[in-house]
């Protein structure tokens, strides 16, 4: 577990806009569950990954774009592990996108504006699916044998 630092300014002013809020292990289910798309955002060490703090820049003119479309959760930094890997995500910065409980797709990393504002637009039209790396999809053949040959 990373110990608790004091979050960068810009993730801090993130946070004190409209629209985002503060995540942790225990808020995490809780705004989940809650209706709508939700974007958790994981800015990662500032040190390593510096383009975190662009994106905390950038994600509420993304907002902005798509008004009302969707909420952000800060997950905040000594949680960040834990929480990516409940959504397979292990690359920071990301941008992990969420609708009515279901976990949606996941964006990686700082984009020019036009690719950023295509690829959020695309994240919210995609349907709920399956998070990456949580269980192993089972397919049996028409007609198989049973074992492994």
């Amino acid at each position: 577990m990373i110990p608790e630092a004091t979050p960068s300014p810009r993730v801090e002013q993130l946070v004190r806009s409209p629209g985002a809020c503060w995540i942790d292990a225990d808020s995490l289910d809780a705004w989940i569950d809650a209706p709508g798309d939700r974007v958790l955002f994981f800015s990662g060490d500032p040190v390593r990954f510096p383009e975190g703090l662009d994106v905390a820049v950038v994600l509420p003119q993304l907002q902005a774009v798509f008004a009302g479309r969707f909420t952000v959760g800060v997950v905040r930094r000594d949680g960040e592990e834990a929480i990516a890997r409940r959504f397979g995500s292990q690359r920071w910065p990301a941008l992990v996108f969420l609708r009515d409980g279901h976990y949606v797709t996941t964006l990686h990393g700082m984009h020019d504006w036009d690719v950023f504002v295509q690829r959020v637009a695309e994240a919210l039209a995609l349907p709920a699916s399956r998070a990456p790396g949580i269980g192993v999809p089972l397919v049996a053949a028409q007609g198989a044998a049973p074992g492994c040959h």
